[in-house]
């Protein structure tokens, strides 16, 4: 399936929906550039809305743990929501978990959202 990109927002933060399968190649160059565009016009603050997902590779968990290392260094934060099936399990496996919070939804993720700096 091919990735779909959209955007939303929830308070002040900025909810990245992406949807279908996420690959090696231009599917992670797409969400990197989104994460930059989003850092250039002042977001990061931001949800990734993984609920629509259906698979993830390897090259997909490094653009999430980097997005999470770009946000962090500009004084934000990364949330994943809906992570369910082989996501979930892929995610898990890599303890990727422990470094960054995943809610069972965008509006979980969203409660207590800390304030950027």
């Amino acid at each position: 399936m091919i990735l779909e990109i959209s955007k939303s927002q929830v308070k002040d933060i900025a909810v990245l929906i992406l949807r279908g399968s996420i690959h090696t190649g231009p599917d992670c160059r797409r969400v990197e550039h989104e994460v930059e565009e989003l850092l250039n016009a002042g977001k990061n603050g931001v949800i990734f809305d993984l609920a629509g997902v259906t698979h993830i590779d390897s090259a997909a968990i490094g653009v999430v743990v980097r997005s999470y290392a770009k946000l962090k260094k500009s004084g934000g934060l990364l949330r994943l929501a809906g992570c369910c099936g082989m996501v979930d399990a892929s995610l898990k496996l890599t303890k990727v978990d422990k470094a960054i919070g995943m809610f069972p939804t965008v509006a979980a993720a969203a409660e207590n959202f800390p304030q950027p700096s």
